[in-house]
């Protein structure tokens, strides 16, 4: 393995502990699928910026890449909207879908333009 190789590989790791982290911080402070909603907005405002800022490729991969990547949580989406689901029925669940993609959607675009606009 070559440096460059190596140094994005790390960048990516310290960047996703951090984000790792960070997200158990959150859901110790925030109960249940708000931590969920409050981690993927946060995070893809967070990515937002970091797309449409002028950055360089080694603050992507450690902020982009590795700690929104782990902020950021997919698979527990998953959980909770099938939980809602479960517990409560379809509308609940598609209203806990549909209500963490608009937030991340938004934040992102809101990370966007504080950053100084929408990323290419």
């Amino acid at each position: 393995m070559t440096a460059e190789p190596f140094l994005a590989t790390a960048l990516v790791g310290v960047g996703g502990a951090l984000g790792a982290i960070s997200r158990h911080a959150v859901a110790l402070r925030v109960e249940g699928g708000r931590s969920i909603l409050a981690v993927n907005a946060l995070g893809s405002f967070a990515l937002g910026a970091v797309a449409a800022a002028p950055v360089g490729s080694a603050a992507t991969l450690l902020f982009g890449v590795g700690f929104c990547g782990a902020f950021t949580t997919f698979s527990s989406f998953a959980v909770g909207t099938v939980r809602a689901a479960s517990e409560t029925g379809g509308r609940a669940a598609a209203a806990v879908a549909a209500s963490n993609l608009a937030a991340a959607l938004v934040a992102f675009l809101l990370g966007s333009i504080a950053a100084g606009g929408l990323p290419n």
